[in-house]
């Protein structure tokens, strides 16, 4: 029997949808005929980012950071929510262990496991009876590469939430999606030939050859959305950066 991929009539919410991995998602799923609130910390980024995607598509300025504005936010929602997308990003806690700021890995787990667990928390009461959440987190929390002990710590704390996230939540369904190197504004703050040349780097690293695209990782969220009988899952997207290549 096909499954159609229409969601037309379902509602979704992506946080941090004002650019990268949210936004692609955002558009994919907008496409295939859903109702998308996007939220993002720059009213004019939102804006922009709600004319490019176009379709049933609105923006709500909020940071995810903020747990009393989280909270309004959803208690402020009247119609159930199908599907929630946690594409919130944090840049902070990386960098040798042996110089590693406690500081900064704190800050690093209030910009993205925190907000992570205090938007669930938020949306639960609003979430349809088989909704399905969907948290994007990174490949560092299962990969090994020096200097992102913090990283790890902070993605795999999430991973490790999903599997009992989903039983617990059931029918509510819970999964992850671990992204690698992906070209997006999140690495806009280092300079363009620095950024060139590191990208040169980990695509030779990598065995496809190349970083990945925002909208690769949308389509294995997609695949989350509208498949009824996943959960409990983490995939990586990370073009086998992650795998023992022997290199």
């Amino acid at each position: 029997m096909s499954v159609s991929r229409s969601l037309h009539g379902q509602r979704v919410v992506v946080m941090g949808g004002s650019s990268g991995i949210g936004e692609a998602t955002a558009a994919l799923l907008a496409a295939d005929g859903a109702e998308v609130v996007i939220t993002g910390r720059d009213q004019a980024r939102l804006d922009a980012a709600v004319e490019r995607i176009g379709g049933k598509t609105t923006g709500h300025r909020l940071d995810g950071t903020d747990p009393v504005r989280v909270a309004e936010f959803f208690a402020s929602s009247v119609e159930p929510i199908d599907h929630l997308v946690l594409a919130l990003s944090g840049a902070s806690g990386s960098g040798p262990i042996a110089s590693l700021d406690p500081a900064d890995l704190e800050v690093g787990f209030a910009g993205k496991f925190w907000p992570f667990v205090r938007t669930l928390q938020g949306a639960l009461p609003r979430l349809a009876a088989h909704a399905s959440v969907t948290f994007v987190t990174a490949a560092s929390a299962r990969a090994a590469f020096p200097g992102t002990s913090g990283l790890a710590a902070i993605n795999g704390a999430l991973q490790a939430m999903v599997p009992p996230l989903a039983v617990e939540l059931a029918p509510i369904r819970i999964n992850a999606v671990s992204p690698g190197v992906i070209d997006t504004p999140w690495w806009d703050a280092i300079p363009t030939e620095a950024r060139t040349e590191l990208f040169t780097g980990i695509s030779a690293a990598t065995p496809v050859g190349r970083v990945g695209h925002a909208d690769e990782v949308a389509d294995v969220i997609r695949l989350f959305v509208g498949n009824g009988f996943m959960t409990g899952t983490v995939i990586d997207c990370t073009g086998g950066a992650n795998l023992p290549t022997g290199r």
